[in-house]
């Protein structure tokens, strides 16, 4: 009769106690990946490679704003001294230029795009092995992602050490 009155009050109290136990014994580590991806050398080598890469492609969208600008600003500025045909002449050339800046547009951000998003997903591989070795060296059971989390202590943040890991594992060429 001892062992079943005692059983009736160790048990509870060990299953309410269980938990806070196993709490304590979860290693949790928190990282902002995108901050630690765009902070590497790789990607802000590349975010510069880039953008001298499509300068001249941008430069030439620029003169055909400039140019399209100039053209409405003349239609403008000689409206109803224009004969029918020469108003119509730069209404062609209007809607020629806005056609050739969309297209060079669209195509350059096109580019762009497809460029950034290889280069995000490489190192966005890459940086998911090197938190995964860091977790493994720091025995940590859970690593959550800053953006899905409400508070953290800043203690637990490992975004420069992955960062830092990652740079010395995959060094800017």
């Amino acid at each position: 009769m001892f062992g079943i009155r005692a059983a009736r009050v160790v048990l509870p109290a060990l299953l309410v106690l269980a938990p806070a136990t196993l709490l304590a014994q979860v290693k949790v580590a928190i990282i902002n990946l995108q901050k630690a991806v765009l902070d590497t050398a790789e990607i802000q080598k590349a975010q510069k490679e880039l953008e001298a890469r499509y300068k001249p492609r941008q430069d030439k969208a620029e003169v055909l704003q400039k140019e399209l600008q100039g053209i409405q600003n003349q239609l403008q500025t000689l409206a109803g001294k224009l004969t029918p045909q020469a108003e119509q002449e730069y209404n062609l050339q209007g809607q020629r230029k806005q056609r050739e800046l969309q297209r060079v547009t669209e195509d350059l951000q096109a580019d762009v795009d497809r460029d950034r998003q290889e280069i995000l997903s490489r190192s966005g591989t890459r940086m998911t092995e090197i938190v995964k070795k860091i977790s493994e060296a720091k025995t940590l059971d859970v690593v959550v992602d800053v953006s899905n989390t409400i508070y953290f202590k800043p203690a637990l943040d490992i975004t420069a050490e992955a960062t830092a890991e990652y740079n010395k594992a995959y060094p800017a060429k």
